[in-house]
């Protein structure tokens, strides 16, 4: 009977000892450490790009290109701040926030331009029929790169803490090396109070 009762209770721990999941529509905001995090992401990305396509600079070159938007790539966001962030993600939504503005187009950064570059070799490789391979030196090249950085200030006192970020980015020309625009978000500032004993 014992033995039972212990094998029980086992079960029991365990069971309650489990990883529990739970769903979260995506649109609403988890802040559970009060670090960086995707909603922060979002809100710096948006902000940086509708400043950069209000910019009268670039609007001058939008309006200048008539019915050729022009090319952007977008570059490498440093992680420049206390945190270990991923900046590629940034980059990543830049890209998705550029191409669904619809005013400027971009191209495909140099990752990904070098397994394209191969996939087109291997067609030309005499494999698939000269009617449907992709020919080489027809890409587009960009006029312009976006690149930036994000950068932390953290204030500390006692068990308070205020974490303040610094997005920036720039549109630089890419034959020239002039800056277009210059931007900065730091709109995302995050007051965390722990508890007294977990300091």
């Amino acid at each position: 009977m014992k033995k039972i009762i212990f094998i029980s209770l086992t079960v029991l721990l365990l069971a309650s000892c489990g990883t529990t999941v739970k769903r979260v529509d995506s649109g609403k905001v988890q802040d559970l450490s009060g670090y960086w995090n995707a909603r922060d992401v979002k809100i710096a990305c948006d902000a940086l790009i509708n400043d950069c396509l209000a910019n009268q600079r670039v609007d001058q070159i939008i309006r200048a290109s008539g019915n050729k938007k022009p090319v952007v790539i977008v570059g490498r966001f440093r992680n420049e701040s206390s945190e270990q962030l991923d900046a590629s993600i940034i980059s990543s939504v830049m890209e998705n926030s550029i191409f669904n503005s619809g005013k400027l187009d971009f191209v495909a950064d140099n990752r990904l331009r070098e397994e394209l570059r191969a996939e087109r070799l291997d067609q030309q490789s005499g494999y698939v029929s000269d009617e449907t391979a992709a020919k080489i030196g027809k890409e587009i090249g960009a006029g312009y790169m976006m690149t930036g950085a994000v950068r932390t200030i953290v204030d500390r006192e006692g068990n308070r803490t205020v974490r303040t970020y610094y997005v920036t980015a720039e549109l630089t020309n890419i034959e020239t090396n002039a800056r277009i625009w210059m931007g900065q978000n730091s709109e995302i500032s995050k007051v965390i109070t722990r508890p007294r004993n977990s300091l």
